[in-house]
């Protein structure tokens, strides 16, 4: 009958084959059992019946395991029983009373060491903080677990409190990477920026879930952007930008929209550089528009909308939420960084003339080079000119392709900065008639953090145009990337270096521009 309820009890067996980004895995670690699931994207209904889209979430879940009594198994929510089946194996129920995403249900089973710890949320209210870990590797990561709670207490500042506070968080070892099972990451790699990724999807990913994979930025962008959240709580300002440099410099190597075209191929939906960098830069655009304040309300407001919390969201739903905060249209905003592709090439032209009082009138013209789709961007204009008597930063709002503007400054001019606070993800080549700001000759300079660990970041200044190349050597003097190989006007460049695909030790950078060459070394640890 119409509107009729009903139940359905499916009965299967049998060895799940492993597809996607694993789904079911039968794994070892040094030479012990481990069984593993990851289900993202499509990988749930290799191993349970299922309504496999993010779209449609089941509203708990109980999860019951029994293994070998060797062993531990490790699922979701809270773990509600354990039974001895007095046969050699044990039963462990586990119950999820959350809403929950098909792909977000997981288990893990291996010989774990258990490491509790709590959340102290409140004066009276503590959460279990809870991490099963391959014995070999416990003692190596102990430092890097602990973490784990001031990480809690900067996200549930800035986000709202933890969303399943009435379970539990933790991680469990396992064969890949990290993995945002909802309450209990998955985790092959515990470096801070990892823990804190699969930490923050937490609110962006398992609270609020993209409603389809079209949508992942919703996901990946948010949780990459909250690493960086982590890093200036923790680090300051100067880290926070050093981070987002690195993002701009690999959101620059996106092909096509955030929004995802071809929801078919895992690799386009998990693109690094589009989903995950751009998405973030997003974010750290939309920041500079609105202001902290706005902006992390606007956070807090989309993971508590009576519509989306627990539930699904699509681009429209943030933006919805973003343009009632902020009180106007974002529209072309989300149009064009979301659903457009690249980023805007600026040429800056500016000039002044001095007029009565000290007062100087500032001509300047704003020309975007084509582009796609949009043919140009809309956004914001930071400038920031320094004179004889103060600093001033004025915002413009550029809405055309060549669009002139004129303002006046108290003093006279002695710097000009276009988008100083990095706000843009873009190039910009300044057209300056007083050589305000162009080197007086090549330089390299010492990249910073030195040491580092995985990314740091490379400046360099050019005299004038001229190629310039930024290669990198091992000790025995092997080239192992060029990092740089673009020409470039008169100015100065930051050059970010992901060094994740190199093992810890002793390298050396060298920058050719002409008949300048210069060698400088840098140290990689992990």
């Amino acid at each position: 009958n119409l509107n009729e309820e009903f139940s359905v009890t499916v009965y299967y067996q049998g060895i799940p084959l492993a597809t996607g980004l694993g789904s079911f895995v039968f794994d070892t670690h040094n030479g012990q059992p481990s069984i593993w699931t990851l289900s993202e994207p499509y990988g749930a209904s290799d191993w349970w019946p299922c309504k496999d889209t993010p779209a449609d979430k089941a509203d708990s879940a109980d999860i019951w395991l029994t293994c070998n009594s060797d062993f531990i198994a490790v699922s979701n929510g809270s773990l509600i029983e354990t039974v001895d089946n007095r046969n050699g194996t044990f039963t462990y129920k586990w119950k999820s009373s959350y809403p929950i995403a098909n792909y977000l249900i997981s288990l893990a089973i291996s010989e774990y060491t258990v490491y509790q710890q709590y959340f102290n949320y409140s004066s009276n209210d503590l959460m279990p903080v809870i991490h099963y870990i391959y014995p070999e590797i416990f003692p190596n990561i102990k430092e890097q677990l602990d973490k784990t709670i001031s990480m809690l207490e900067i996200f549930s500042d800035r986000f709202g409190l933890y969303p399943f506070i009435r379970e539990k968080y933790g991680h469990a070892s396992f064969g890949r990477g990290g993995m945002e099972h909802q309450t209990i990451s998955s985790m092959g790699i515990f470096m801070d920026g990892v823990i804190s990724h699969e930490l923050a999807h937490q609110w962006f990913g398992d609270k609020v879930t993209c409603k389809d994979w079209k949508h992942i930025w919703l996901n990946e962008g948010f949780a990459t952007f909250s690493e960086g959240v982590y890093i200036e709580a923790t680090s300051g300002k100067n880290a926070y930008n050093s981070f987002i440099d690195f993002q701009m410099s690999r959101s620059k190597t996106a092909k096509g929209s955030i929004y995802v075209q071809n929801i078919n191929s895992v690799s386009e939906i998990f693109n690094g550089a589009r989903s995950y960098s751009k998405g973030a830069v997003v974010l750290h655009m939309l920041r500079g528009i609105t202001g902290d304040s706005l902006f992390f309300r606007i956070l807090k407001n989309y993971l508590n909308d009576s519509e989306l919390e627990y539930d699904v969201a699509t681009t429209e739903d943030f933006q919805r939420i973003a343009e009632t905060i902020y009180g106007s249209s974002l529209d072309y905003f989300f149009q064009e960084w979301i659903y457009g592709e690249n980023y805007p090439h600026y040429n800056v032209k500016w000039d002044y003339t001095e007029q009565n009082n000290n007062l100087y009138e500032i001509d300047l013209n704003i020309d975007q080079a084509d582009n796609t789709f949009p043919r140009f961007f809309i956004m914001p204009v930071q400038i920031k000119i320094s004179t004889t008597i103060t600093d001033t930063i004025i915002t413009l709002f550029n809405d055309q392709q060549n669009q002139p503007f004129k303002f006046y400054v108290e003093g006279k001019p002695t710097n000009f900065i276009f988008d100083p606070n990095n706000y843009i993800l873009n190039d910009a080549f300044i057209d300056d008639p007083h050589d305000l700001t162009i080197p007086e000759n090549f330089n390299l300079e010492q990249n910073y953090p030195n040491p580092f660990n995985n990314s740091t970041t490379i400046i360099f200044q050019a005299k004038n145009r001229e190629r310039v190349i930024l290669k990198v050597f091992d000790v025995l003097g092997n080239e192992v990337a060029v990092i740089f190989n673009e020409e470039v006007d008169a100015g100065e460049y930051e050059v970010a270096f992901d060094a994740s695909g190199f093992g810890s030790g002793i390298y050396f950078y060298r920058m050719y521009a002409g008949d300048f060459i210069n060698t400088k070394k840098l140290v990689l640890l992990k």
